[in-house]
């Protein structure tokens, strides 16, 4: 038994498939099989059910999480010889949606890369979900997600509290609202109850933001008059931009839309039962994962990054 006997079998975990799991890792089929068959050898029981099609046996369960606790201790060994070295040298595993990662990048890379000029980044996107998951297997150091699961696992670390916006043009108002429409904007720019807008039509999500959003409808007892779903915020917010519909948006999609927004564009902040709608942006990583130099300084830079935007006013974002 061995290290790298070990790797290919969480290798092939993953996809429950040789030919596939031996293409993605460029090796033969021939030569992944023998590293499995190696370790039920040393072991002498079953890891891997052949047929109908291939699955985990007890066994393999036991063994895959044995394997993935061997394979973090010998990233966080790797790690910490680095940093005893001072080689300032290694991989960052980070991981992010293309959106926080086009929003928060550009400004964290280059101070990063003149500190740790040695440092490759490998970055991976996708939601969050699939990044908690990513950091519970080893795939990923660092992930920065939205409203982070409770997982004796994961550490999280807060970045800000993004306030959630109801966006929507005065053309659009105008059409549904007509002589009511100054007092409706006057009231809102307090505090938006849903309610009040129901009658427009709406860019709704299915992630968890649409998950708050879908509860403020609920909350107000007011079915949405759906213009479309999407799970891509950017998508939403620029059919919300346009004027077709009413969307929503938060202070850090605005800032990604800064340049884009009309001046007939209102922005008002969302309510629910009285309270401001946020969601929360954390960093998170296993909590077993040791914590090298380089990745504690990109930690730094995230933080110092989103308490800055968190600081921005509404106004200096969308000007």
């Amino acid at each position: 038994m061995d290290i790298t006997s070990l790797y290919y079998f969480t290798e092939v975990a993953k996809d429950l498939h040789i030919t596939q799991t031996a293409n993605r890792l460029y090796i033969s089929q021939q030569t992944l099989s023998n590293h499995i068959k190696r370790l039920e050898n040393y072991y002498d029981i079953t890891l891997l059910n052949r047929k109908p099609t291939l699955s985990l046996t007890y066994a393999g369960e036991q063994v895959l999480h044995f394997a993935q606790e061997i394979l973090r201790t010998s990233e966080n060994l790797k790690d910490k010889l680095n940093d005893i070295r001072k080689e300032e040298r290694g991989v960052l595993l980070f991981g992010s949606s293309r959106f926080r990662m086009d929003l928060c990048l550009p400004s964290i890379l280059d101070s990063f890369s003149k500190r740790y000029p040695n440092v490759e980044i490998r970055i991976t996107d996708a939601n969050s979900n699939q990044l908690e998951k990513l950091v519970l297997d080893g795939e990923i150091d660092l992930a920065i997600v939205i409203s982070v699961k409770d997982n004796s696992q994961i550490t999280k670390i807060p970045l800000m509290s993004d306030h959630l916006y109801l966006c929507v043009t005065d053309t659009l108002l105008k059409k549904y609202y007509g002589e009511d429409l100054s007092a409706l904007k006057n009231k809102a720019m307090i505090g938006t109850n849903i309610k009040d807008f129901a009658k427009l039509p709406f860019c709704m999500l299915n992630n968890r933001m649409g998950q708050k959003i879908q509860k403020c409808f609920d909350d107000a007892h007011v079915e949405p008059n759906v213009y479309t779903t999407s799970r891509y915020l950017q998508i939403t917010t620029s059919i919300g931009l346009l004027g077709l519909a009413a969307c929503f948006a938060t202070q850090t999609s605005l800032l990604n839309q800064k340049g884009n927004i009309p001046e007939d564009i209102n922005i008002f902040p969302l309510y629910d039962e009285g309270e401001p709608l946020t969601q929360e942006i954390y960093l998170i990583h296993h909590k077993d994962r040791y914590i090298s130099q380089y990745n504690q300084y990109f930690l730094e830079l995230s933080q110092d990054y989103f308490k800055e935007i968190e600081a921005s006013s509404l106004s200096s974002i969308i000007i």
